[in-house]
């Protein structure tokens, strides 16, 4: 392995949505220091079960079945 072209890793913090920690390694910042995190999996919808993505397709649907009702199949 060269020497000098690698990123330090070392220990950090990172403080979730809800307030809870967990102490991770990474490349981020310098040593001790805190990633405060704005979007997690408590609270984004691809990690929740995607519930506004299955509200947005049901719309979808509705307005296709509108447009197409008098087709005539």
């Amino acid at each position: 392995m060269k020497q000098g072209i690698h990123p330090d890793y070392h220990e950090i913090t990172v403080v979730m949505t809800d307030g809870t920690t967990f102490q991770t390694r990474s490349t981020y910042g310098k040593p001790g220091d805190t990633l405060q995190l704005d979007v997690d999996i408590k609270t984004h919808p691809v990690w929740t079960g995607g519930t506004v993505r299955l509200s947005e397709k049901a719309g979808q649907v509705a307005k296709f079945k509108k447009r197409f009702a008098n087709f005539g199949i």
